[in-house]
């Protein structure tokens, strides 16, 4: 499902969400950017024990309803130390139980084209990098954000003669096969036990985000951005990754 310009809500700042809106909750978090911060590198980021803990705990409460949905592949969210949650990678083409296997295409040699091009353009410029993932390649500049508008231009021309989708990130650009998104990650979900007994709610903080908090409101739940105010259809909002882990330490409380 994709999020037009149009469709989505002026910016303004949201009101933190109530303690007593994770009741009866199908809980889905999105987790760079949410649940851990933005590092300067993928490979940088570190899951804490007391993270995982507390989404022990939180899981529990919710009747096992706490699913992972990430841009990053199931093998990864894996070894990050989330093997015993429900996980949905690479913007909604993986999926996997505790303990089952993948769920989830192959590899398509678009993608390989695709990461062997984004591999030569950044030979000479130091900063960028090239992430591969199991079915998808990402462009990140953050480390050298003047080149945004070149890695931009490769990557839609890269889509366009290949054939795949074009995921726009946080100062990132990826590469995969179309006809999944974070939307489609929580109508799948949502379907089956035992997320299928509650109300969703998405938490998350990217652009990418949109479709699931669409998704989660048209379901008859909602959507909570982790940021600073900007556009978009999350009708509550959390200033920052602490705030995250505050709000759902304080929620496990009442559940």
């Amino acid at each position: 499902m994709r999020v037009s310009v149009s469709s989505i809500a002026p910016a303004h700042l949201l009101s933190p969400p109530p303690l007593d809106l994770l009741r009866g909750a199908s809980l889905f978090l999105d987790f760079d950017g949410t649940l851990a911060p933005i590092a300067a590198t993928p490979d940088a980021v570190v899951v804490d024990d007391a993270l995982l803990e507390l989404l022990g705990v939180l899981s529990v409460a919710l009747d096992g309803r706490l699913a992972i949905v990430s841009g990053r592949s199931v093998d990864t969210l894996r070894k990050l130390g989330f093997a015993d949650f429900m996980l949905s990678g690479t913007h909604g083409l993986e999926y996997a139980q505790p303990g089952a296997a993948i769920s989830g295409p192959k590899r398509l040699p678009a993608v390989d084209e695709a990461e062997a091009a984004f591999r030569t353009f950044v030979q000479d410029k130091p900063g960028l990098l090239v992430e591969r993932k199991s079915l998808s390649v990402g462009l990140h500049f953050r480390g050298a954000p003047e080149w945004g508008d070149e890695a931009q231009a490769l990557a839609q021309e890269l889509s366009g003669r290949l054939g795949l989708a074009l995921q726009p990130g946080k100062m990132l650009y990826e590469l995969r096969p179309g006809g999944a998104d974070k939307g489609s990650a929580v109508t799948r979900l949502m379907q089956d036990a035992p997320m299928a007994g509650g109300v969703p709610v998405f938490v998350g903080d990217d652009v990418t985000d949109e479709e699931g908090f669409v998704v989660a409101a048209a379901l008859g739940g909602c959507g909570i951005l982790v940021g600073p105010p900007r556009s978009t259809q999350a009708r509550w909002g959390l200033e920052r990754v602490t705030a995250v882990r505050h709000y759902l330490t304080e929620a496990c409380r009442i559940l």
